[in-house]
This record gives C-alpha cells, structure tokens and sequence, in this order.
C-alpha cells in the first residue's frame, strides 16, 4: 500500500524499520542482535509491531501546564537537590541546567514550573540526569503530567511501549553514506509531527548512550523569527494556512518494509500560530512537513515557502546549537521552536536516545481563535478539510 500525496519531502527518516538491514522476532520488526549488542540500555532498543494498529486522533481540550507555573520558579527550585549551576545559552534563547535539578525526582508543581521555564526560554538543557536508567513507563507517566502522549505512526519505539520515540543510529560507516544519499548537508528544521492536528508543545529528548562530540541540535527561535518580518511581510503571512503532511513518511516507512500504526493524516494550519502563554506569535512553517500554502499557485508557493526556509535557516543569531552526551535531556518548546539534526561526524559510533512527545493545543491565528476554539467546532470544521485540501487555489474560501 503506498498512500496518495500531492507533493511529498525530503524528510530523512532514520528511526524505520529497513528491510535490506533489520530483522523480525516473534512477529515484531527489530534491529539484528549484531546492531543491539553494543546497546548499554535494553529497555529503550528500537522496534517496530505490526499488530499495534490506532484510530485516527480526536481533537480534544488541552490544559497548558505553564498556566500553572510560578513566574519564580519557586517549586522548581525548591526540589533541587543542590545548588543550581546555570547559565543562559544566548540571552533570549536557551538555558542549560548543569547541575542540582533532578528531573525524574520533580513534584507535580515543580513540573508546572518546568513547563513556564521551557516556554518561556524555548529551549532548556539538563546535563546528568537519570531517565536513562529508568524504565520506559516510568519515563511516559513522567511525560503524561503535560499532556497526552504522541504514539507515532510510523518510527521505533521500545517493545510494548509505543508511546517513546526511539532514535537508534548505529555505528556503521553505511549510515552516514545513506543521510547523504541526496543531500549536499544535513539542515533540515522542522517541528515535530507537526502533520497532526494537535501536534506537540513540551517535548522532551534523552541521549542514553553516545559519544561527547557530535550530532548536535540546532534549535530556531520561530517568535523572533516573525518579529524580525516588516509589517508589511507579517501583515502577508498572517491568516494565511498551511498544509501539513505525514503522508511522505508513511510512504518512507511502507518502502522499507516498515509499519504504520495510523492512517497518515493532513492538516490544516496557520502559517503564523498564537502561543496562549506567551501571547506572543511565531512563524509555524519548515522544510519538514509543509507541503504547501493555501491560496497560493506553485510558484508563489515555492517562492514564499523558500523564503521562510531561508530566513529560519540563515538567522544564526536566532539559533542555539545543543551539544550531546549520555544523561542530557532537552525540553523544548515544539509550537515556538524548530529543530534541525546536524551529521557532522564520520566515526562509527552508536547513537541511541528517545523522545517524549506530549500533544498540545489545536493551532490557532490568535487569541480570540483560542479563546474560542471547541473540539466539537473543530469536528465540524474537519467536515470540510478535503473540499478545501482538492481546491484549486482561487477557490479556497478559509
């Protein structure tokens, strides 16, 4: 089964199943034990099970936890374990936590805390941390406290627990060779799963085992990415929407003799998306999943959508690069915040880490559309997505 699409991307895909590489165990796809040994940490190997099998995700009400956050972060510091060392990355994006914050330790409310801290800094990373030695349930109840857990549709997760994201990049040579396949570089920003309706806030990154150097993160700032635009320039993006497309990766996971858990999904977006927080706006688009704007013919299409790309990829002074090793994790912030994988190293080296992708809110233009949004409106407005998704341009009415 290959699933229709009207343009596809060039997301690399480096977490499915391969069938020319990988094997099958007792009905389960999984990694060959030669690719597992080297693995320090079992409970978080890579699979993927053909029988989990999900219904298409509902639109539902989501309660942002940095609502409840203390501007002080008085509970966040008042379950250190030590003194805090930290330091700001850049003064307004980025902070890392070196030391005295346990995250797995966290109270309730301390949590809330962390949610206003991601939000408000885009990005935090926390050095020596412990989750790598937890269990895969424990680290999803940890997760749950923000919000529903993403099960994707396509990628490994550890057996039984399709909730964590898992990233396995083994120490072969051929590895590197197959990134760069048809790519001159590595650069591709993007905001996780952002095909689905309700695609995620505070999300949460472990490295559990891999070198000191390398592979590192580069985080953008999409807030000031849209204040950086001319009037006139926001005044154009404004109100415009966005298609959002997983089709090209199911279509990936499908080719490689992979799975998919979920019928992949388009949605519907703005172009620039309202942060109910921050009240604050940001630019919501990037090479990854955007596989058009509405309204507009391929040219202008292109045009606008290279533009984007360009100013978010060009601004270094709006990025932070995130450094690796075992025990970080970084929370980050996926509605203000797009990422991009850098392959800057030719060593065979294993890479193994998982994510934590809780769902948050339905994006939306503005306050007003916040304040106002329903799940039951929005279950009337899906009644109208494939008329507008197979419109022509100037038929668009949205």
């Amino acid at each position: 089964m290959v699933f229709a699409a009207i343009t596809t991307n060039n997301l690399p895909v480096t977490t499915h199943f391969r069938k020319d590489i990988d094997t099958v165990k007792d009905g389960v796809l999984t990694i060959p034990d030669k690719d597992a040994k080297d693995a320090k940490y079992p409970q978080f190997l890579p699979t993927w099970d053909p029988s989990q099998k999900y219904p298409k995700l509902e639109p539902f009400h989501f309660v942002d936890r940095g609502f409840f956050g203390d501007p002080g972060y008085e509970r966040l510091l008042a379950d250190a374990d030590g003194p805090v060392d930290q330091f700001d990355l850049t003064p307004k994006l980025g902070t890392e936590i070196r030391s005295g914050i346990q995250l797995s330790t966290l109270s309730p409310e301390a949590k809330d805390d962390l949610a206003l801290l991601v939000e408000r800094r885009g990005v935090v990373v926390f050095r020596n941390q412990d989750f790598k030695d937890r269990s895969p349930d424990f680290v999803k109840k940890w997760g749950e406290h923000f919000g529903p857990l993403h099960i994707h549709p396509t990628t490994s997760a550890p057996k039984d627990h399709p909730e964590l994201h898992i990233v396995y990049i083994r120490p072969d040579p051929a590895e590197i060779k197959r990134m760069f396949a048809t790519k001159m570089n590595s650069c591709l920003f993007h905001s996780d799963v952002s095909f689905e309706l309700q695609p995620p806030g505070v999300t949460l990154y472990c490295v559990v085992q891999g070198p000191v150097t390398g592979g590192d993160t580069v985080f953008a700032d999409t807030i000031e990415a849209y204040d950086r635009l001319s009037n006139k320039m926001k005044g154009l993006l404004d109100g415009l929407k966005a298609v959002h497309s997983g089709i090209a990766v199911a279509n990936d996971s499908i080719r490689n003799g992979g799975i998919f858990r979920r019928d992949p999904v388009e949605s519907i977006h703005p172009l620039v998306r309202y942060h109910p927080v921050l009240k604050k706006k940001a630019l919501f688009a990037g090479n990854g999943f955007v596989t058009r704007i509405l309204g507009l013919k391929d040219a202008e299409n292109k045009n606008l959508l290279d533009f984007i790309s360009n100013h978010i990829e060009s601004s270094i002074d709006i990025q932070v690069h995130v450094r690796w090793e075992p025990g970080t994790v970084v929370l980050w912030d996926n509605r203000r915040i797009l990422h991009s994988p850098t392959v800057n190293w030719d060593t065979p080296e294993l890479r193994h880490a998982f994510r934590v992708t809780p769902q948050a809110e339905r994006p939306v233009g503005s306050e007003e559309e916040y304040e106002n949004w329903t799940p039951e409106k929005e279950l009337e407005d899906l009644k109208e997505k494939e008329r507008i998704l197979s419109a022509f341009p100037d038929e668009v009415d949205i």
